[in-house]
């Protein structure tokens, strides 16, 4: 017993107008898209993440956020020593500098003080 198989010219349907000659289209090379800036609220958050990486402090939250020629500037509230009760706890506040896109570039401590100490306002 023979089958015939259907060779893959069979199954494709023919064009009816096969005579039309279409006109070639040219394409313009993609555009490359500026990278794009990172938003205050990400920023501050991927600033407290990568602080926390790099010290294993936990972030009590972002006490300052501002721009500057090269990136960001961002003051992170951290705890340092957990104490019990929490209301003597060891408390510490960093800047964090970042680039445009939040990517940490470098941190330092500014100050340590105990929770609910009045500070500098």
């Amino acid at each position: 017993m023979a089958e015939k198989r259907a060779s893959s010219a069979e199954k494709r349907p023919t064009s009816k107008s096969s005579s039309a000659k279409k006109t070639p289209t040219r394409k313009s090379a993609p555009k490359a898209e500026a990278p794009r800036r990172a938003t205050a609220s990400q920023v501050a958050a991927r600033a407290a993440g990568q602080l926390l990486e790099l010290t294993g402090k936990e972030s009590e939250g972002v006490t300052g956020l501002s721009r500057d020629d090269d990136g960001w500037i961002v003051e992170v509230e951290v705890v340092e020593v957990r104490r019990i009760p929490n209301t003597t706890d060891v408390l510490a506040l960093y800047e964090v500098t970042t680039d445009d896109r939040g990517d940490l570039l470098g941190y330092r401590r500014l100050r340590r003080y105990a929770r609910g100490t009045p500070g500098e306002e």
